[in-house]
């Protein structure tokens, strides 16, 4: 498995290494010792307390969410399908407040994104279903949600696709200025 970091500081892209051969396919989907060595911090791996996963159906955005308080630190990946994945910074002290990255998340490339704590997510789905599974750092508490609507026009976020499916949840998010002004910053 290889990490790669991106132009974000402590966003990482982790790229296992798939054996392929008549039967199909073997990829390590996480190395807690590879992942480790990278952040510096032994025993980080062991702060992923939860694993979930999301069935979505082509189209469907899911997005974006944040946690307020500590944050959340995640670990994506899509495990059937594809997705187009996007992070927005919003770490106050962070010199990169406000830029986003967008990746795609696949069942062929196997290639995961490490999200510290201080980021709003969220994806698209780009094949009939795509699963995408979570490794979450801590406990859900649905007082913390943060949200801003997927299609914030301050956020610009461009999504491969026409959305198909939003929740009611997402529809109604706030926006960026709203946030921004939340996070007391501006």
């Amino acid at each position: 498995m290889q990490i790669r970091q991106t132009e974000i500081e402590g966003l990482v892209v982790l790229v296992p290494q798939p054996h392929f051969d008549e039967r199909g396919l073997f990829t390590r989907t996480f190395d807690a010792e590879i992942f480790d060595d990278h952040l510096g911090t032994p025993g980080a791996s062991a702060s992923f307390i939860q694993d979930s996963q999301s069935r979505s159906v082509q189209g469907t955005i899911r997005g974006m969410h944040g946690r307020s308080g500590g944050g959340e630190a995640k670990l994506i990946r899509c495990a059937n399908g594809a997705v187009q994945d996007v992070v927005v910074d919003i770490r106050p002290e962070s010199p990169t407040f406000g830029h986003q990255l967008s990746i795609t998340l696949d069942d062929t490339e196997f290639v995961h994104l490490f999200v510290p704590r201080g980021f709003l997510h969220g994806f698209q789905a780009l094949t009939p279903t795509a699963d995408v599974c979570y490794r979450i750092d801590r406990p859900h508490d649905p007082s913390e949600d943060l949200g801003v609507a997927f299609d914030d026009p301050d956020l610009n976020i461009s999504w491969p696709l026409a959305p198909t499916v939003i929740s009611q949840r997402d529809r109604s998010a706030g926006s960026w200025r709203e946030l921004v002004s939340q996070l007391g910053l501006r």
